[in-house]
This record gives C-alpha cells, sequence and structure tokens, in this order.
C-alpha cells in the first residue's frame, strides 16, 4: 500500500476522532450543567421568614401572676410554654425561652432577649385575672405601633406615642389572628377576639409580637379547664398551629417591591 495513501487514510480518522471526543465532551458538560442546576436554585431560594418562635412565659419568680386556689399564673404559662416548644422543636422550628424555670425576667430584658434574634417572632403566654367571676374565654393581643429603633420608652408612654411615626402594626395583627382562630377552633372556648393594646412586651420587640389570654383564672370553669393536662396541650397545639400558619402564610406571600404593603387578598 502507497505510504502516503494511508497516512492520509490515518489523518481522516483521526480528524473524525477529534470531532466524535468534542462533541462527547460537549454532551457531558451540558448533563453536568442539568444535574447542578437544582442546587443552584435552591440556593437563590429566599431564606425561611420566622426562624426563631421567641416563648415569652408571663410573670415568674416573686412575681405569681393571677391566681386561682393553689393555681398560680406563673406555672402555668410555663406549663404551656414549654409544651408549645416541645410542639414547634418536632416540627424543626428553633424556639428561645425567655424564661426556663420559676425566676424573675424584668419586661426590659424579655423584650431585649426578643431583639437580640433575628426573623422571629415573640409570643407571650398569660392568663387573665377578670373583675367579674363571669368573664370567661380567651383573647390574643397586639401593639397597633411598635418600637423598631431608639428608647424603649417611645411606646410604653401614651403621650409619645401619638407622636410615634410607625405605620399600622399589620404583621402582628395577623399573627395575633391565626393564634386566635386555632385557639377559638381547639378548645371551644368564648372568642373575646384580638385587641390592640401597648403592652411593654409588645410595643418594644421589634418582631411581630403578641400576648395571649388563654383563659380565666377568676372564672370556676375556665380553671376546671386549665387544671386539666390535656386541655392545657390543647391550648399548647393551638398557639403552635397558629405561628405555623402565619410562617406557611409568609412563605407563599410575594415579596414586597420598593418598600410597598404587600397585594392585599
Amino acid at each position: 500500500m502507497n505510504p502516503i495513501r494511508l497516512s492520509k487514510a490515518a489523518a481522516g480518522v483521526i480528524a473524525w476522532l477529534g470531532l466524535a471526543l468534542m462533541s462527547a465532551s460537549f454532551i457531558v458538560m451540558v448533563l453536568n450543567s442539568q444535574r447542578f442546576l437544582p442546587r443552584a436554585i435552591a440556593r437563590s431560594k429566599r431564606p425561611e421568614p420566622v426562624s426563631v418562635v421567641v416563648l415569652d412565659p408571663g410573670h415568674g419568680g416573686q412575681d405569681s401572676g393571677a391566681m386561682a386556689g393553689n393555681f398560680l399564673e406563673k406555672d402555668l404559662t410555663l406549663d404551656v410554654a414549654q409544651r408549645i416548644d416541645r410542639l414547634l422543636g418536632a416540627r424543626g422550628v428553633a424556639t428561645l425561652m425567655t424564661r426556663i424555670g420559676d425566676a424573675y425576667v424584668s419586661l426590659a430584658d424579655r423584650s431585649a432577649l426578643a431583639n437580640r434574634v433575628e426573623a422571629a417572632v415573640f409570643v407571650s403566654i398569660h392568663f387573665n385575672d377578670g373583675s367579674r367571676p363571669v368573664a370567661s374565654g380567651v383573647e390574643t393581643y397586639f401593639a397597633a405601633h411598635q418600637i423598631r429603633s431608639g428608647p424603649a420608652i417611645a411606646t410604653w408612654l401614651p403621650l409619645l406615642q401619638r407622636i410615634s411615626s410607625e405605620e399600622s402594626n399589620v404583621e402582628s395583627q395577623s399573627l395575633a389572628g391565626f393564634i386566635q382562630q386555632e385557639l377559638v377552633t381547639r378548645t371551644q372556648a368564648p372568642n373575646r377576639g384580638i385587641k390592640a393594646e401597648q403592652f411593654y412586651v409588645l410595643a418594644n420587640v421589634r418582631h411581630p409580637a403578641v400576648l395571649v389570654e388563654a383563659g380565666f383564672l377568676t372564672n370556676k370553669e375556665d380553671v376546671t379547664k386549665l387544671a386539666d393536662a390535656n386541655y392545657r396541650e390543647q391550648v399548647a397545639i393551638a398557639i403552635s398551629n397558629g405561628i405555623l400558619a402565619y410562617r406557611e402564610m409568609l412563605k407563599h406571600r410575594a415579596p414586597v417591591q420598593n418598600g410597598g404593603a404587600p397585594p392585599s387578598s
């Protein structure tokens, strides 16, 4: 065979092999890019809207709160808060307690603790002390205005509150609505609604914040129910579900553009 002709044939084979190798490399590159695409999308997802739930068992230490016989409000609030802590933990939600035992914690310290964390909601647990024994039911409070910077006293004094430039507190009101709805549905307690009140631990927390009054220690029927651990578990489940429903709503809400209000439903 002619060696020149052999060289040309070999060159042709080599050229075809090179083209095939380039094509194979291109296909591999495309496949790899497709394989890693979901990870790139995952990194671009918005962060969780609520990363921490701050649970605030009302009263504690020398501050017993309301009393009904051997039942002290400080003990009931801690019991319910611990149940909520367990329930949220089982759902993978991080929590922070303002007190973990029978200790006195000032209102300022409770607010300051909540303000040190990011992407949080604040839920304070209480039980009512009514002036009339017939008063009964559950209610949830939010602050009409919350401080975001500056001295805490700005929202604590009604006179200074009037000159506050803060916008209406839609987020806390929404959280209160979710929790109140769950409480009424699960406990079948009389619905006293959601109410705006400038409680210190609500007005001076920079996150969505609510205060739950989960029954009256001045009402015999309410006390009988609250003495039952199963009923307190239902209260805890209701509050937990309300928090989770609010969190889920935030996940599906369109992001606000240019500081505007979210679209109404």
